[in-house]
């Protein structure tokens, strides 16, 4: 057992004396160390009740015969941090997450690990941490929250919340509808009920395999997920006490370059959050695999968008696509189409992931379609290229209100506050593209998400008329033709800085094509004149943090080789 280094030997005696300070007896020491890695913080609804969950989840490993050891990572919510400078953590804080996983693991030798993820960052940071360590690790998620209601009747979530303030501003709603809306959004514990950031990385990991079934859908906070935590510390555990399994089921084994394909081609049937192309990114990146953003729309080509979820569809959610068949009918449905859409791989579980699809079924054809009855023949998400994002750019298509093609005049703001206060103030009008930058991992620095300027485009009834790009990123809560993680972004240089008021901005999603229509020689102009604006920082950790984080196009990871 890789634990052994810890507890074995004479020249162990000093370790195994502070292992009994924590309660180990004789009889534990030839036992498997399990790594519980939580992520348990009372300010987030997704994650105030792990504390419970990692009970059940340690009781269950000792019942197995295995040691489990907790320990927790931080947690921001990005809802809370949304609209002001705390977002410039949110983003940062999936390293703090990865680097204390592979410290926490490598520093104590434990032999395998179960991580209990369930919002915003805290999912791929979990996933990039494990895989640097690479044991048998198993994820299980807190779960999804349930979708409100108001007091009519009216399905609702934290999406529907966001745009009831442009609403409010607009006119639209009383304050009574309003705060009716607040006090009903978010009725449990759980990650937001819709497909946003959280619920997409949940279901992601049933296609990579690193979650059991389940994992993406079942309701937090009640018997059937207790049940899934269960399940899964058993799983673990019968892993970890066999030799030959340790070595098979190590995560670079089933996180594999299959994993990432997969992935993504359950992202493009769900229409999951634009937030999964910089996770996935970053979390290949860790796996060793070369995947590239290019490589999404080949992907895409091939897979049928076959389930609309919240913000998308404001009928359907989490609860829903549980009901319907889960992650695995999705997955059976759209493997339908052949030419490989899903790479048969090892999961977790044992199983391949073609035998674990296998007897699943579509139970609702109304919420899950078929693929002959697809809301469309191509994925929910699109990489656009062109002169204004020559490493890319990520748009939810899934999500689009108005025209696929579109052509407007450019109003420029330079940060998410300013836009905000323009958009309130009325500068934005039909037929524009809102354009706002210093917002990439490097330029905010932190790459903010823009929910509330989207929001407020929404709610004031410009959904289907205005387009909006950014080198920031957007909450999975956003709809609309919004275009973020344009690379290369304003802070190193990037077209989206040299954009003026006016600039005629082309988009084409079907072409793939983000373009600002200038001639070459005036872009010769305005880049011989242009110094790309630093934002003074009184933060030592986003300082750092700017110092060494790549764009988007490469998921926004951290240079380790300065040279």
């Amino acid at each position: 057992m890789r634990s052994d280094e810890v507890k074995k030997g004479v020249q162990r005696t000093p370790h195994r004396s502070l292992l009994r300070a924590t309660g180990l007896k004789n009889e534990d020491f030839g036992k498997p160390f399990i790594g519980v890695a939580n992520s348990f913080i009372e300010i987030i609804p997704g994650h105030f009740f792990l504390n419970k969950v990692s009970e059940i989840i340690k009781e269950e490993i000792r019942a197995n015969g295995c040691v489990p050891f907790e320990f927790n990572t931080i947690g921001i919510d990005d809802g809370i941090a949304m609209g002001h400078d705390g977002m410039l953590y949110s983003l940062p804080s999936r390293e703090i997450i990865a680097n204390s996983i592979e410290s926490v693991m490598n520093a104590h030798k434990l032999d395998a690990m179960i991580a209990i993820p369930n919002c915003d960052k805290i999912v791929p940071g979990m996933i990039m941490g494990a895989l640097r360590v690479d044991v048998p690790t198993i994820f299980v998620s807190g779960g999804p929250m349930s979708k409100g209601y108001t007091k009519n009747g009216t399905a609702i979530d934290l999406a529907t919340a966001f745009e009831a303030v442009g609403k409010h501003e607009a006119g639209k709603i009383s304050d009574e509808e309003l705060y009716d809306i607040e006090c009903n959004a978010c009725p449990s514990g759980g990650s937001c009920s819709g497909m946003f950031t959280a619920n997409s990385m949940n279901t992601l990991m049933e296609a990579m395999g690193i979650a059991l079934p389940g994992n993406g859908t079942i309701l937090a906070q009640t018997p059937e997920r207790e049940q899934l935590y269960r399940k899964a510390a058993r799983r673990i555990c019968d892993i970890a006490k066999d030799q030959q399994a340790i070595e098979k089921f190590k995560l670079k084994n089933i996180l594999n370059e299959n994993a990432v394909r997969n992935a993504f081609a359950v992202d493009m049937a769900m229409g999951g959050s634009t937030n999964t192309v910089l996770h996935m990114l970053a979390i290949a990146n860790e796996a060793n695999v070369d995947f590239k953003l290019k490589d999404i729309n080949t992907i895409s080509g091939n897979v049928a968008h076959i389930a609309k979820i919240s913000p998308s569809l404001s009928t359907v959610h989490m609860e829903d696509i549980n009901r319907a068949g889960g992650v695995n009918a999705v997955m059976k449905e759209i493997n339908k189409r052949g030419s490989g859409v899903l790479i048969d791989n090892l999961t977790i579980s044992g199983e391949t992931l073609l035998e674990k699809i296998a007897n699943a079924e579509i139970k609702d054809t109304t919420i899950i379609h078929t693929i002959d009855n697809p809301y469309s023949r191509v994925g929910g998400l699109a990489i656009l290229y062109g002169n204004l994002a020559e490493q890319g750019a990520v748009i939810k298509t899934a999500g689009l209100t108005g025209d696929r093609v579109f052509t407007g005049s450019a109003v420029c703001f330079d940060g998410q506050a300013e836009a905000i206060a323009g958009i309130m103030m009325g500068k934005v009008k039909a037929g524009n593209v809102v354009v706002i930058r210093y917002e990439g991992p490097k330029g905010g620095p932190g790459m903010q998400e823009m929910l509330s300027p989207t929001s407020l485009i929404m709610g004031m009834g410009l959904g289907s008329s205005v387009a909006l790009i950014t080198d920031g990123r957007f909450s999975g809560a956003t709809r609309g033709a919004s275009i973020g993680h344009v690379s290369p972004e304003a802070a190193e240089g990037g077209m989206i800085g040299l954009v003026q008021d006016g600039d005629e901005i082309h988009i084409d999603v079907d072409q793939y094509i983000l373009s600002v229509n200038l001639t070459e020689d005036e872009i010769a102009v305005r880049k011989a004149n242009f110094k790309p604006l630093k934002k003074p920082l009184s933060s030592r950790w986003l300082s750092q943090y700017r110092a060494l984080v790549t764009n988007a196009s490469t998921g926004a990871v951290l240079k380790t080789d300065l040279d």
